[in-house]
């Protein structure tokens, strides 16, 4: 199970997060700078796999940002590099060659492709037809009645 999942530029700005247990915000604050730190201090050549207390941390780069998930000791961490992967596909197919900006502009569509892809630390979708049929009603949804939040539709 993934306990959560960060986004972050190569500056060390957190651009999303999504946890998956409960934590306090003083707690959550501190895993993300450590790992920041963590990750952006290893040579692009080294694994992406980093023992972390009783964790794993599984992580990737995609242009300028890092996708960083934790996940248990006993996950693999293959089939967590390859939901990253499908993520930023995922990105790619609805904003046309992602980038930053695309994620702190809407950062509402990426956490909703997120939570279509992974429910409650699982993965719940494999399938990116199915995925971005699930955007595409929404923002029909949202074009039909802009007063309706992206994020409060089910």
């Amino acid at each position: 199970m993934m306990q959560f999942m960060l986004l972050f530029s190569r500056q060390g700005k957190l651009r999303l997060q999504k946890w998956y247990g409960a934590h306090p915000e003083k707690t959550k604050k501190k895993i993300t700078r450590e790992l920041i730190t963590t990750v952006l201090s290893r040579k692009p050549k080294m694994c992406s796999f980093i023992e972390w207390k009783d964790m794993k941390i599984v992580y990737k780069r995609y242009a300028s940002l890092y996708f960083c998930c934790c996940i248990e000791h006993t996950d693999n961490e293959l089939m967590t590099l390859e939901l990253i992967h499908r993520y930023v596909e995922l990105l790619d197919k609805y904003f046309g060659n992602v980038c930053e900006l695309d994620i702190i502009f809407n950062f509402e569509k990426a956490y909703f492709m997120l939570d279509e892809l992974i429910l409650g630390g699982e993965i719940q979708e494999t399938s990116k037809k199915n995925v971005l049929k699930a955007i595409a009603a929404q923002d029909l949804l949202q074009e039909n009645d802009p007063s309706i939040s992206f994020c409060c539709v089910l």
